[in-house]
């Protein structure tokens, strides 16, 4: 048999300084690379890694590589959400860096759910009809090939994802300032529309999971990344699909088992909000993919409060997020 290792990490604005700023990449990759070492991952997903230009080429994702060098992921294949130009985008791309063969990959944005459409009450001027609520970010697939001797293919599917923040979403006419609403029902209102585009992904990537399982009921996934919701929250739970949620016992052999149950929960959580650990990031499973699995780690031992003052990019070079990392055998 052979071990092979997954991980999810946010790495927070992933991206090249002005000269002068603080912190720097290199501070950052000081700080971070360590960090990527320690995972021994063979396969991780990315969150928030912006693209940087460079004269007469496309831009790229030449910060991450950096970051990789010298880890077990130098030189490893970057599987990057792109733009229809076909560059990576500006900010907040999705990557997968993989050091076993890429098969295919895509990016799904509204293909298994249209994009929703609601009038808002708040807005000023007033909505007169329905307008479409965006979603930023694309759900990634990545199909990787696991298998151990080179000869016979182990396809996984690693489903990379960045769910919309509890941050409310902007409504017009109802902010002062980047920090400040000037009523409760539109701050109400940004919170649920931010609700909205965080459900809309999540029931996306459960159509895209199904679809998978309808082709392969014995398929191995992964659904891994910041969820930006607890365990116990809806987004978490629809891309589950327990039993206990849906009362068909006949859908059993498709629910998503999250990995984190196996670490203690005292040590279970990626981020740390005014003093409380919560569990953000996550990695769920097929079923079929539990005879083998090895055990997980979060590496969260150093996590500063995201929450406190000066808790910002300027003051910690390390992400406010911690890794998760999980290990198979083939």
């Amino acid at each position: 048999m052979s071990e092979f290792r997954v991980a999810t990490f946010n790495l927070e604005n992933w991206d090249e300084t002005a000269s002068g700023d603080r912190p720097s990449l290199d501070e950052r990759i000081a700080l971070t690379r360590p960090q990527i070492r320690r995972l021994r991952a063979n396969i991780v997903c990315f969150q928030e890694i912006n693209g940087q230009e460079r004269t007469g080429e496309p831009r790229g994702l030449a910060a991450l590589e950096a970051l990789l060098e010298g880890t077990e992921l130098a030189g490893a294949e970057l599987v990057s959400t792109r733009t229809v130009a076909g560059e990576v985008y500006d900010e907040r791309n999705l990557v997968v860096a993989s050091r076993f063969p890429v098969i295919r990959s895509r990016q799904i944005r509204n293909e298994f759910v249209a994009p929703p459409r609601y009038q808002r009450l708040t807005a000023d001027p007033v909505d007169t009809d329905a307008v479409t609520i965006g979603i930023e970010r694309p759900i990634q697939h990545v199909e990787i090939d696991v298998g151990d001797d080179g000869m016979q293919t182990e396809v996984l599917h690693v489903i990379n994802v960045h769910l919309k923040s509890k941050r409310p979403t902007n409504i017009p006419g109802q902010k002062v300032d980047n920090y400040t609403w000037r009523t409760a029902s539109g701050w109400a209102e940004g919170f649920f529309l931010s609700s909205l585009k965080r459900m809309s992904q999540a029931l996306e990537v459960r159509r895209l999971v199904d679809q998978i399982l309808d082709a392969d009921p014995d398929a191995w996934i992964i659904v891994a990344g910041d969820f930006n919701a607890d365990p116990t929250d809806v987004p978490v739970l629809a891309i589950r699909g327990d039993v206990e949620s849906t009362g068909n016992g006949d859908l059993a052999g498709r629910v998503l088992v999250p990995i984190e149950h196996t670490i203690p929960e005292p040590s279970r959580f990626t981020l740390i909000y005014q003093g409380r650990g919560e569990m953000i990031d996550h990695m769920l499973v097929t079923r079929s993919m539990l005879g083998c699995y090895r055990g997980s780690e979060i590496h969260n031992e150093i996590l500063h409060d995201e929450s406190i003052a000066f808790a910002g990019d300027a003051k910690y070079p390390e992400s406010d997020h911690a890794p998760v990392v999980a290990s198979f055998v083939t």
